[in-house]
């Protein structure tokens, strides 16, 4: 009832899945991965304790190809699994039970893993592989999007689409969990799926890259103001200005006072509610208690 691609990004050492199914929440079932360890997918009568069984065995130094089949031999209903691993050095391993609903099936290639089951037609696993084997100069979350595509574009599930998920991890592990997932994005229940989840993807990204432009905007400001920029673009077009809202409160509480309220100015003309949070700031510390300041981002004042 899934299709996914598990993969190992051999420049960055990002390690990922990403998944559609025509069932509900994929993305609370199938996809694992852990930084520095390895990445799971785990589909058709899913057992989701594959996940994190196989991560612990990756983690105390298995290959991939050593993992799985203790795995797949220590269950009864090892049959209809259908299960796709990949290690932190790319190594994979995979495993397509035998009454596996058709069209089932499997193909991997060097650092990645395609697998599919319940699909329209034969050659879905194919399509993804090649997908995401002819887009190497792509970032890897793009790679991904990629072959959920191509899949889809190869007939995909046979009951059409439903939910879908991307995650992705660092390649090295920094000792904050929460800190190593690079894109981690759900779509639980959507028309279009696939859509909607390269939105969230885009989405996410954006948030990262502001973040990083919040730690660059006291040592290199002028690259702070460019990752800032492009952040909020992509924000915007999905229709989202929170991005907008923060960033500016970043370059008011630096100084950059023109630049903050170009960045405030769409929020605050969307909803009363961003100029009445923006107004609580300083109280909570996050910007200073000037008056004048608070005039000029809320454009009744000018730069001083």
């Amino acid at each position: 009832m899934t299709y996914s691609l598990v993969a190992r990004d051999p420049t960055t050492g990002q390690l990922g899945v990403a998944v559609q199914s025509h069932w509900f929440s994929v993305g609370s079932v199938v996809p694992w991965a852990r930084s520095g360890v390895g990445a799971v997918a785990t589909q058709a009568m899913a057992d989701p304790s594959y996940g994190p069984l196989a991560l612990e065995l990756l983690a105390a130094g298995r290959s991939a190809p050593q993992a799985l089949p203790g795995l797949v031999v220590a269950d009864p209903d090892a049959a209809i699994r259908q299960v796709g691993v990949v290690d932190a050095a790319g190594r994979v391993a995979t495993h397509t039970g035998s009454s596996c609903i058709a069209e089932a099936g499997h193909v991997s290639g060097d650092g990645w893993t395609a697998q599919a089951n319940m699909m329209a037609e034969a050659g879905v696993p194919e399509a993804m592989g090649d997908a995401f084997e002819g887009s190497s100069e792509a970032p890897f979350p793009e790679r991904l999007l990629l072959a959920l595509e191509a899949a889809e574009e190869a007939g995909g599930d046979v009951r059409g689409r439903q939910s879908a998920a991307v995650l992705v991890v660092a390649g090295q592990p920094s000792g904050r969990p929460w800190a190593d997932r690079v894109v981690d994005v759900r779509v639980d229940d959507h028309p279009d799926p696939l859509g909607e989840v390269r939105r969230l993807v885009s989405l996410s990204l954006a948030y990262a890259r502001a973040n990083e432009a919040e730690q660059l905007l006291a040592d290199d400001p002028s690259r702070a103001l460019a990752e800032y920029e492009a952040a909020v673009a992509v924000a915007g077009r999905s229709g989202n200005p929170e991005l907008g809202f923060w960033a500016g409160v970043a370059l008011a509480g630096a100084g950059h006072l023109e630049e903050a309220g170009q960045a405030l100015a769409g929020p605050l003309s969307l909803h009363p509610g961003w100029r009445a949070l923006l107004q609580r700031l300083p109280a909570a510390g996050l910007l200073p208690d000037d008056p004048g300041l608070m005039a000029t981002l809320l454009g009744e004042g000018r730069p001083r």
